[in-house]
């Protein structure tokens, strides 16, 4: 598609004007415009799919400390919550569209639920490896739902895909506040916390079965009758072997009105298809991919690697443990990301590299504090961990909404759940780097009569 074009920008999608002087009514006014017509039931459906899709994966990342204690890297089980969901990511995109959205729900729900009694009901002193495969089957159940429900939001218009974000960046501030108001205000048990978090994914089923309308999910089921022929020019021989009836309903479909959208879906080209899915995918990397990759190594490896050993003396900080440290740095990052991902509908960013290298520039920072100590209170690092948030969670639905807009209709549901690989590829890479730098730092840390990581134990 030629970068100087671009499909028309919904209404709920551009970027706030900005007169100070009217700037309260303007925002009353956008807030009005954006939501009058929207569907509420779809608002709250998709907003609960991000919220119970991504809450089981914050909780894990919230109890990584309490579940390998500091002997183990957190990055292990960063490796075990994302490797899942990125080969799924990767794969699924390809076969997943045969398989009915309803058998999916119930598989991710089932997957998710059992995944987390599974963490739950090991015992603290038992390996370590039973615990990661309750988050493989916690993963792999996320992994499939982020690709579906964003492909979903391709059938329910762009205000979907709002709600998405909202929900996502929803979950990130209410699994991570959940486990510190539970295991660190109230006093909960780890398991007994986890445990409860098992029954969170029936909400889906809720969202799925009973809330979201149907509708849009069955015209978009009986549009994909027909496909598109894989890039390249239509000849006068594949015109003359069309069945007539085929084409001619083809042609007063709505939509764009080209004998191409004529060929049928059955008609057995599965190797051309795969083929061209792979070239939209190459054309996706630079623009969309790319930053979405960078901000996510970077903030990742902040989050495993390096705000484990961003400790304080504790006379000096609002907590009584070492151990409170981990889980409060997580619940100030998803705030950021929660607020970043909520703000689709008034602030757009075109410029996605530009949030990725600051956040690149967040870790430096830390990185360099974690060694040198030289930021002289806690409450700083409390800023630049919400600004932290902010970026990754602005470069996340940025990321899809550039893609809403700018991708021709017919490639748009595939190039939603394929790009959505690199977020996970992002913190793969970083859970990697993450098992070195944390044990790195903690090590040089201890060195330097800094013993502080070293007194975290599994809870």
């Amino acid at each position: 598609m030629s970068s100087n074009r671009r499909s028309p920008v919904p209404s709920g999608l551009l970027p706030m004007p900005g007169s100070p002087a009217s700037s309260w009514a303007m925002y009353k006014a956008r807030f009005a415009s954006i939501f009058r017509n929207a569907d509420t039931s779809v608002l709250v459906a998709f907003w609960l799919f991000g919220l119970i899709n991504n809450v089981l994966y914050v909780i894990i990342l919230s109890a990584a400390q309490d579940l390998v204690g500091s002997d183990v890297p957190k990055g292990v089980v960063l490796l075990a919550d994302v490797l899942p969901s990125f080969f799924t990511k990767l794969i699924a995109p390809y076969f997943i569209h045969r398989v009915p959205y309803s058998i999916r729900i119930l598989v991710f729900v089932a997957g998710s639920s059992a995944g987390m009694f599974l963490i739950a009901l090991t015992p603290p002193d038992k390996s370590v490896g039973i615990k990661m495969a309750g988050v493989v089957f916690a993963s792999l159940t996320s992994g499939g739902g982020e690709l579906s429900f964003l492909g979903l939001t391709h059938h329910y218009g762009h205000m979907s895909l709002a709600a998405w974000g909202s929900g996502t960046g929803a979950a990130g501030l209410v699994g991570a506040g959940l486990y510190v108001v539970l295991t660190t205000w109230i006093g909960f048990s780890v398991k007994n916390s986890l445990l409860a978090s098992a029954f969170l994914p029936v909400i889906m089923l809720l969202s799925f079965f009973v809330i979201l309308p149907r509708g849009p999910l069955r015209e978009g089921a009986r549009a994909k009758e027909y496909d598109i022929v894989p890039e390249r020019d239509l000849e006068q021989d594949d015109v003359e072997d069309m069945p007539t009836d085929t084409a001619a309903a083809s042609l007063l479909a709505p939509g764009p009105a080209v004998a191409s959208t004529a060929f049928s879906a059955s008609a057995d080209d599965s190797a051309a298809k795969f083929r061209s899915n792979l070239r939209r995918a190459r054309s996706l990397f630079l623009p969309y991919m790319l930053p979405l990759l960078l901000v996510y190594v970077a903030e990742y490896t902040i989050n495993q690697g390096v705000s484990p050993t961003l400790l304080f003396p504790l006379d000096g900080s609002p907590f009584t443990r070492y151990r409170d440290f981990y889980p409060f740095y997580g619940f100030l990052y998803q705030l950021g990301v929660f607020i970043s991902r909520s703000s689709i509908a008034f602030i757009r960013i075109r410029h996605l590299y530009i949030p990725s290298f600051l956040q690149i520039g967040n870790l430096v920072l830390l990185t360099m504090h974690a060694l040198l100590f030289f930021i002289p209170s806690v409450y700083i690092v409390f800023l630049i961990i919400f600004w932290e948030g902010l970026l990754g969670g602005a470069v996340y639905v940025n990321t899809f909404a550039e893609i809403m807009e700018n991708i021709p209709n017919s490639e748009r549901e595939f190039s939603l759940g394929a790009t959505s690989v690199s977020d996970s590829a992002g913190i793969c890479v970083a859970g990697f780097v993450g098992m070195s730098i944390e044990p790195w730092l903690c090590n040089y840390q201890v060195s330097q009569g800094r013993d502080w990581c070293k007194q975290i134990k599994v809870g």
